[in-house]
């Protein structure tokens, strides 16, 4: 494969998380910009950096056991981070009562999780036509840690501007990137 194709289709999986990042950094309240940018860059960089590397040693057997409810999986965790950004864009604005920050613990694991699975299919596929899965690995990882850094500070000043109609919006995002991930399983 060539070096142009394996940095597309490494571009191509990083899309999920970038626009999940965005709808994160809307919903961080003040002050939150850089370190949720760093864990949400990390995180969702890692696992695209992971998932294709476990893609091959997972084996063709694993991955087909899983193929039938990868979309569901991804689905499912990212309606649940989503649902609750839009719930939390309802609560009534209390400075004395945090809200959860969805850059922290397991909605942040779920969101990486839910945009990094197609990763583990491209991985797999890499190895059973020959071509080296590193590289593509690298190029994902780097590529969507870096989308999603700037992804989270856009969508936090962003958020800044618009408050909770954006957090709002950010949850319906998720909902929706997670109904076509759905979608696009089901159909295909």
């Amino acid at each position: 494969m060539l070096f142009f194709e394996t940095v597309l289709c490494a571009a191509s999986l990083s899309m999920d998380a970038l626009a999940a990042s965005l709808c994160i950094g809307a919903c961080l309240g003040a002050g939150a910009g850089g370190g949720a940018a760093f864990r949400v860059a990390g995180a969702c960089g890692g696992f695209q950096f992971f998932m294709p590397l476990a893609g091959p040693l997972m084996g063709g057997r694993l991955l087909a056991l899983l193929s039938g409810y990868d979309q569901w999986v991804a689905f499912g965790l990212l309606v649940l981070v989503g649902g609750n950004m839009i719930r939390e864009s309802f609560a009534p604005e209390d400075p004395d009562c945090p809200v959860s920050d969805p850059s922290l613990g397991l909605p942040l694991l779920g969101v990486a999780l839910a945009t990094s699975i197609d990763a583990l299919a491209v991985g797999l596929s890499f190895a059973a036509v020959g071509v080296p899965v590193l590289p593509l690995a690298a190029w994902a990882g780097g590529i969507t840690a870096l989308a999603c850094f700037a992804g989270v500070l856009a969508g936090f000043r962003a958020g800044c501007l618009l408050g909770k109609k954006l957090e709002f919006a950010g949850g319906l995002a998720l909902c929706l990137i997670g109904a076509n991930i759905l979608r696009t399983g089901l159909m295909g």
